[in-house]
């Protein structure tokens, strides 16, 4: 009798450790996580959080929102992105911005914790609540939506993910078929607008649907301004280097820690920042300009370039004679 509670015991055990594998995350850790987690709370909504549930895996805490899942920032990217594909319920909030609140994590009961590399200095804390993975989210480190495809990996959602990617394509070449142009050997500049002008770095869904189309971004056109995109999302212009460009295609967002991010506030915020810019700018004076909202199209995930290829679509579609 005790050999064959010993033997059931070293079982369940057994089919326990299959159920992990071993992880090495942005940091050079080597972590033991779940091979198919199922409660994971994220510490970045946008960059963490979206891509998981665009996968179809709902995180069930995250950082910014309230005890009943209301977003306590200025816009909510699972809404926001995701639509009517938000995780119902919302994710459960895991304190402020900034402020760990670890019972609140620990009382949610996680099977893994997802990070960014930047978040290596709450790590240890963490782990003694569950699994704390550090997704790479530099620019440089990963472009596009691959972060998406990563944590499909890391999750055991690459069905899921090739899904989407199978969706996305389609996409594609229905939205380049619609463009008013060729977009192959043309060019691009993606803006982004705080209380200054900054380009956009390549880990967005934006810029992985716009390169996708055909378009190659644009030099910056001044010595010494950066040609590469540092570890950032954004990189700041001078207005006087801003004036100057001529990009084939001007793509222009407002920042999202406001709640106006149409075309509207977009040249309102520009004409601030850059007096009388729609009549000197080559791309505004010939139509060469869309305007994106930047909470629909910043996240580094399929649906954040599916938002993108939509906006293009209406774009084209308006040009139409």
């Amino acid at each position: 009798m005790r050999a064959s509670i010993f033997f059931a015991a070293l079982l369940v055990t057994q089919t326990a450790l299959a159920a992990d594998k071993t992880a090495t995350d942005a940091a050079g850790r080597s972590v033991s996580v779940p091979e198919h987690p199922e409660r994971v709370v994220v510490l970045h909504e946008p960059l963490i959080g979206v891509p998981l549930a665009d996968l179809g895996l709902a995180p069930i805490g995250s950082y910014g929102r309230d005890d009943a899942g209301k977003t306590l920032m200025s816009v909510g990217f699972y809404e926001a992105v995701l639509g009517s594909r938000a995780p119902s319920p919302l994710p459960k909030g895991i304190g402020a911005l900034g402020n760990l609140d670890l019972e609140k994590v620990r009382a949610l009961d996680p099977d893994l914790i997802v990070g960014t590399e930047h978040d290596l200095d709450k790590a240890e804390r963490l782990s003694t609540v569950a699994p704390v993975y550090l997704q790479p989210s530099s620019t440089g480190l990963v472009s596009g939506f691959a972060a998406e495809g990563m944590l499909a990996d890391l999750v055991g959602r690459q069905e899921e993910f090739t899904a989407r990617q199978e969706t996305y394509h389609h996409r594609v070449d229905a939205v380049r078929a619609s463009l008013p142009v060729d977009p192959n050997c043309q060019t691009y500049l993606a803006i982004f607008l705080t209380d200054q002008i900054n380009a956009v770095g390549e880990m967005s869904g934006a810029i992985q649907a716009i390169e996708d189309l055909g378009f190659r971004r644009a030099d910056l056109g001044e010595p010494g301004a950066p040609s590469a995109f540092g570890s950032t999302l954004l990189v700041p212009l001078s207005a006087e280097v801003f004036g100057r460009l001529d990009p084939d295609l001007l793509i222009v967002m407002n920042s999202y820690t406001g709640s106006d991010r149409d075309e509207a506030a977009i040249r309102a915020r520009l004409d601030r920042i850059v007096p009388g810019w729609d009549r000197f700018l080559k791309p505004a004076r010939e139509g060469r300009i869309v305007f994106l909202d930047s909470a629909e199209v910043t996240t580094p995930s399929i649906a954040s370039a599916l938002n993108t290829l939509e906006a293009f679509e209406e774009w084209a579609g308006a040009r139409q004679p």
